[in-house]
């Protein structure tokens, strides 16, 4: 049986409280995290195709905060006290101090993020080209040049945004995964909800990865819970159904951004305006505007 020991120090004396828990699947944990992220991020993109255009700017104005706004508030208010949810269900115990810190990096890069997808929605909304540069856009040269200095510095303010947010968010999964290892004695198997939420949650981390631009960072977090994998199996430790549901979505995740960029591997117009590097990761954005927005 999994056992989680915590550690507590008054006076010198230190005490070590040893509590048994049987594994099992977090149905509730992982539905509100799998929910809260279609509803309050991934639709935040949704809400700027046009056919809601007309209604959004009659609710809220541009210059006042879009429905769109709102929901990202409400996810950087939502997620952190998941995540703290979430590390309050690993066997592995971590420090107040680290703890806090990493809640207060995920708020920063998300408030950055809500920034910078605000000020992209509403060049959106007026119009402007997402595959286009700020240069290109036919549209820009009615913005005077004070908005023209914040829409260049968009996508840095973007790109901080989600270095801050991912890494924090990624290192909370990657330290709840380590106590997701039971002996072989308590391996169980994945319940038929957890493969009911795996295509939902594996789609949101594709829309991470191509939409936030954190194909290395999500690679790199795979290979990392690959590796814990291999060591502890050395120890006779298995994963539980909470591993296996989390290695299950990375995997799916990653399968999926490969058949995305195999079938945009050609485009001329999206290889333009691939940044410098090696990696080509069209956004969905970006191939909504140049396909979808035209003709709609």
């Amino acid at each position: 049986m999994n056992c989680c020991v915590s550690c507590s120090g008054l006076g010198g004396v230190t005490q070590v409280n040893e509590i048994h828990i049987k594994p099992h699947f977090h149905l509730d944990l992982w539905l509100v995290f799998t929910v809260q992220n279609w509803l309050l991020d991934m639709s935040c993109t949704v809400l700027t195709v046009d056919p809601f255009n007309p209604h959004l700017l009659e609710w809220c104005p541009l210059k006042r905060p879009g429905v769109a706004d709102y929901l990202h508030f409400l996810y950087n208010v939502t997620s952190p006290l998941i995540l703290i949810k979430m590390l309050e269900r690993s066997l592995r115990r971590l420090p107040c101090l680290a703890v806090r810190s990493g809640i207060i990096c995920v708020v920063m890069g998300t408030s950055l993020h809500l920034l910078a997808d605000s000020i992209m929605r509403r060049l959106q909304l007026i119009g402007c080209d997402l595959h286009s540069t700020v240069k290109e856009d036919p549209k820009t040269k009615y913005i005077n040049q004070t908005s023209m200095v914040i829409t260049a510095f968009t996508p840095s303010l973007t790109h901080s945004g989600v270095d801050q947010g991912y890494v924090p968010l990624l290192l909370v999964l990657v330290l709840f995964f380590t106590g997701c290892f039971t002996s072989r004695e308590q391996q169980d198997t994945m319940p038929l909800t957890a493969w009911v939420l795996l295509l939902p949650n594996a789609m949101y981390y594709w829309y991470l990865i191509t939409e936030g631009q954190s194909l290395i960072l999500f690679i790199f977090t795979f290979f990392t819970m690959t590796a814990t994998v291999m060591h502890q199996r050395r120890r006779g430790m298995f994963l539980d159904s909470n591993g296996l549901f989390m290695m299950y979505s990375f995997s799916a995740a990653l399968c999926l951004v490969m058949v995305w960029v195999l079938c945009l591997w050609n485009h001329s117009v999206l290889r333009k305006r691939k940044p410098p590097g090696l990696i080509f990761l069209p956004k969905p954005t970006e191939v909504y505007s140049l396909y979808l927005q035209p003709h709609i």
